[in-house]
């Protein structure tokens, strides 16, 4: 019979809290930017329009993928808290990651987007292009997704999800700064095909820093081990526990952006050990690893009636 552990409370080892207050503080993140960012669309749209700017239009563009991934990342945070049932055993702790993935999916699209329209005006650039409101729209934006992405910022290296709402913020604000530059140059220069071109620039930057997140999140839904968890050590350190003699069908994965789950098969001839034991393990593989979930099957190694998943694992090497 296989024997469970699973501790109750998952140990916060990314730094994620998960009281009230801290759901509260980013309901209020993701209001005060989703208000801000949705009224920034309108308004850039339209003065981009006015000012014949491409780079204003492309911009507010991306704020509007920005809010869009902002309601995305919010409705997956609010599902991923949603009570494990009968049906979802896990709860939904797994639409945070699938949130990530769409988002980072939905920037580069986004972002094609704007390099096509930039090409086209890099061709037939506007002599219409006016930089003073290029440069005061464009100000505005810097203030408000550097606001936005500041709200998000301690939680970035915790949650994928949050870091993925930063990211977006963040590189909406470079985009803005790069436009402010367009502004400022076309204004000097009368070089109308400057617009087009920070607007290549600052996208080929966007999908530098979305590529990452993209692999990231595309591993942690496909169940690949996380990032910043070496599965070779956690193999060594279970085989080396004491009366451990084989550790097979070992298997790391994230639950959610924040919750890592492991499951393993342990052969100890010597008998089930006790149940100090596995707590001794679970707690060590939570404050080494940051695994919060774990659950062990022990097994005697009896040649007459082995483990069918025993090879159903990578190989030793």
């Amino acid at each position: 019979m296989p024997h469970q552990h699973k501790h109750p409370h998952p140990h916060q080892h990314h730094g994620q809290s998960h009281d009230g207050h801290h759901h509260t503080d980013y309901n209020r993140a993701f209001i005060v930017g989703l208000v801000l960012n949705g009224g920034f669309v309108i308004a850039e749209f339209v003065f981009g329009l006015l000012a014949h700017s491409v780079s204003l239009i492309a911009d507010a563009g991306h704020n509007l993928s920005d809010v869009l991934g902002l309601i995305i990342s919010w409705g997956a945070i609010v599902l991923s808290r949603r009570q494990p049932s009968s049906r979802y055993t896990y709860g939904w702790r797994k639409s945070s990651i699938l949130a990530t993935f769409l988002n980072a999916i939905f920037l580069l699209v986004v972002t094609g987007g704007i390099i096509w329209e930039a090409i086209q005006r890099l061709l037939q650039p506007d002599s219409m292009v006016e930089g003073g409101v290029i440069i005061i729209v464009a100000a505005i934006g810097i203030a408000i997704n550097t606001g936005t992405a500041l709200m998000f910022l301690a939680g970035r290296k915790g949650d994928m999800n949050i870091r993925a709402v930063f990211l977006h913020m963040a590189a909406d604000a470079l985009v803005s700064f790069g436009v402010v530059l367009s502004g400022i140059a076309i204004i000097f220069t009368k070089w109308f095909w400057l617009d087009p071109a920070f607007s290549l620039v600052i996208s080929a930057l966007i999908i530098f820093s979305t590529w990452e997140l993209l692999k990231d999140s595309f591993n942690l839904a496909i169940d690949g081990v996380p990032n910043d968890i070496d599965e070779r050590a956690v193999r060594t350190y279970l085989a080396e526990c004491q009366g451990v003699t084989q550790v097979h069908d070992l298997h790391i994965w994230n639950m959610s952006t924040v919750d890592t789950a492991l499951t393993a098969h342990l052969v100890m001839p010597t008998g089930h050990p006790r149940d100090d034991f596995l707590m001794q393990i679970s707690q060590e593989l939570r404050e080494r690893f940051g695994i919060e979930h774990t659950t062990l099957q022990i097994e005697s190694g009896d040649p007459d009636h082995p483990c069918v998943l025993i090879n159903n694992c990578r190989k030793e090497e």
